[in-house]
């Protein structure tokens, strides 16, 4: 397993330019986020069981992100706290900005692939692990 320190700078989308980062950089075009901090503008997350998004106002603490990258797209899961420290926690949306720095740490293998597919038994587009060993 190899990792790899990355920082976003302010102004991109979080999303968007870490899925372009792992494309451009890593072999395989798919990554583990181990960890991530930083600042966000306003921050927008999908919540468990929810269909739409919900906003935080920013500025916003990127206390936590964690997940996959794929070259079917990113799902990632963040934690954020606005200025009167409540936390809200659910599934990173586009649009949300890096407001001053983005610290993520990934991982990925050259052994393996990771890609996204649909899951008849969830309904959802789910993980597939190739082994390219």
């Amino acid at each position: 397993m190899n990792t790899w320190p990355l920082r976003l700078t302010p102004g991109c989308d979080l999303r968007t330019a870490l899925a372009e980062a792992v494309r451009l950089q890593l072999p395989t075009g798919s990554a583990f986020v181990l960890s991530g901090i930083g600042s966000l503008g306003d921050a927008r997350l999908r919540l468990a069981g929810a269909e739409a998004a919900t906003c935080l106002a920013g500025p916003v603490e990127l206390l936590t992100l964690a997940g996959t990258v794929s070259p079917q797209g990113p799902h990632l899961h963040a934690t954020v706290a606005d200025a009167q420290g409540r936390v809200l926690g659910g599934h990173l949306l586009p649009g949300n900005v890096v407001r001053t720095t983005a610290e993520l740490l990934l991982a990925w293998s050259p052994e393996w692939a990771l890609g996204r597919a649909p899951d008849v038994q969830t309904g959802f587009t789910e993980l597939q692990i190739q082994d390219r060993r």
